[in-house]
């Protein structure tokens, strides 16, 4: 199979779909990988390290889209490159549809197989090829927190750690799974003050043993988030369901009870976000501020550290994408139903049930797709 990767264009966007190891790989196995020349600058990667891997360069993105019958990206495809889609072609990517209208739209017309990392689960539920990108957003949500807390950056002039005869600051994390976990453990290794809230029990008690005294749990109830909210210097917002749009748990009406200068850091916009009042930013300008509260809502923070995110990505998604070039894609995920609940787009219909419902399009079972 000819593997394609081109550079990514959204904004501040430095990571990259494939490293030069993983493109070793897949040729090691026999296929064929295109690198965009250029590609792999923001991590680090010079077009010779894609050369010696045995790849081959090629000038532009349209070459890539119009001959490679996998492209692996990081971000979703922006409007351009979505433009430049083909019938039957794989997309592997982040894609975040159910908050997205505009890009599931031109997905569907495109025909192509779309297939979403953030959405590709394992034995345990879990979510493997988010979970590197939440464990990076989640700690980076507490140094963005805190940049945004100073006093020249908008914020209440809070150390989150405190000093001696000072207290520290007041973190509160909404949802405790792996961007609240590893939000959480950040904030108490600076020596903030943590309450993390979430509604499953078990999480609950699994928060409480890991962090003991470190840090406080609350069940997720609207009281006891209005409550831990009001009382925060610094909200983290961590809360997912798998393909859907993220719930609003935090109302504008809630910051008026907040002091101003507090800061709401919204992991997860990606989905839409969880606060009435986030809209995705950028890393040219993270923040915002309403009615005296920083917002801070990048869509693609794992982007600002390219090299770490990129090879933690590459790490879980090159097996999938081994089994896709060796045995195509309907037979990869027929035997992988892990896999197969990636696909989110085919053939022009929508085949996860959150984004159809979210966005209203007839859902297309995974088996008609796969039959």
């Amino acid at each position: 199979m000819r593997v394609g990767t081109v550079k990514e264009i959204k904004n501040h966007e430095y990571r990259v779909g494939l490293t030069p190891e993983s493109a070793r790989e897949l040729v090691q196995h026999g296929h064929e990988v295109w690198v965009q020349k250029g590609a792999g600058l923001g991590i680090g990667e010079s077009d010779n390290d894609y050369l010696r891997a045995g790849a081959k360069l090629i000038d532009t993105a349209a070459e890539i889209f119009a001959e490679c019958e996998m492209v692996v990206k990081v971000k979703e495809p922006q409007s351009v490159e979505r433009a430049m889609l083909r019938e039957g072609q794989i997309l592997f990517t982040y894609l975040h549809l159910a908050p997205d209208p505009e890009q599931t739209k031109d997905l569907v017309a495109s025909k192509a197989v779309c297939i979403a990392y953030e959405t590709v689960t394992d034995a345990s539920g879990g979510l493997p090829l988010l979970k590197p990108m939440s464990q990076v957003a989640g700690r980076m949500s507490i140094q963005a927190g805190a940049t945004a807390l100073e006093k020249a950056h908008g914020g209440r002039g809070i150390l989150l750690g405190g000093v001696p005869g000072v207290a520290p600051g007041k973190v509160c994390v909404i949802g405790g799974g792996v961007v609240g976990f590893n939000a959480a453990q950040m904030a108490a290794g600076l020596g903030a003050d943590v309450t993390i809230l979430d509604r499953n029990p078990e999480v609950l008690e699994r928060l409480g043993y890991y962090f003991e005294s470190r840090a406080k749990t609350r069940f997720a109830n609207a009281a006891n988030v209005a409550e831990c909210v009001a009382a925060a210097d610094l909200v983290i917002g961590a809360v997912l369901i798998p393909g859907a749009a993220a719930p609003k748990l935090v109302t504008r009406e809630m910051l008026s009870t907040m002091r101003p200068g507090a800061v709401l850091v919204d992991v997860a916009i990606d989905q839409g976000g969880c606060f009435e009042t986030s809209h995705a930013t950028t890393h040219a300008e993270p923040t915002y501020v309403v009615d005296g509260i920083v917002h801070y809502c990048v869509a693609n923070m794992p982007g600002a550290v390219a090299r770490t995110s990129t090879y933690a990505l590459n790490n879980v998604t090159l097996p999938h994408m081994l089994r896709m070039a060796d045995k195509g894609w309907k037979d990869a995920l027929r035997s992988d139903a892990h896999l197969a609940a990636g696909l989110n787009v085919w053939n022009g219909r929508v085949t996860y049930k959150a984004v159809a419902d979210d966005l209203g399009y007839d859902y297309c079972p995974m088996e008609e797709a796969l039959a």
